[in-house]
């Protein structure tokens, strides 16, 4: 007799691994123990999603927003190192496990669910940044995803897999 629950959350790598933050980011000393408990005692299997800005900028890198991410390179890297994650997912799903949730990071420009960072940071500083003749928008907390949740809804949506994606804050 199989003791699987067969029930999975996928979550953003921060949540288990806060190394791969960008310096000065992290609130929590390893891993997100407030969701990450609160899924080991409903008996859910868990699935990291690989951090994309560490992969593709390593640990040296700064803040950056939306529009810094949202570039052809970057949306590339994104769906290649997001394919066998989705792959995972779809053979897990024809296997009949449920995929409870997706969780993100609010805030993200790349992790954000229904928040991300837009505009423009300077030198690794969110402010303004004047660019020749006009002064380039604050960045800011707006509404929408962040790029690679963005690419990972449209990876989902292509497999056919309807999962519901949270962000957490």
């Amino acid at each position: 007799m199989s003791e699987r629950a067969r029930r999975i959350a996928v979550v953003a790598h921060c949540h288990l691994d806060v190394n791969t933050k960008v310096h000065g980011l992290a609130d929590y000393a390893g891993a997100r123990r407030d969701l990450i408990e609160r899924l080991l005692a409903s008996d859910v299997g868990l699935i990291q999603l690989p951090c994309p800005e560490a992969t593709y900028l390593g640990m040296s890198r700064w803040g950056m927003t939306y529009e810094q991410y949202d570039t052809p390179a970057y949306r590339r890297h994104c769906r290649d190192i997001l394919r066998p994650t989705v792959d995972t997912l779809s053979a897990l799903a024809g296997d009949g496990c449920e995929v409870v949730a997706v969780y993100g990071v609010e805030g993200s420009p790349s992790c954000g669910v229904t928040e991300t960072c837009r505009g423009y940071s300077a030198g690794g500083e969110i402010e303004g940044v004047a660019s020749g003749d006009r002064e380039m928008p604050r960045a800011q907390r707006t509404a929408g995803a962040g790029v690679f949740f963005e690419e990972l809804a449209a990876m989902l949506g292509a497999a056919g897999l309807e999962l519901r994606l949270e962000g957490v804050r």
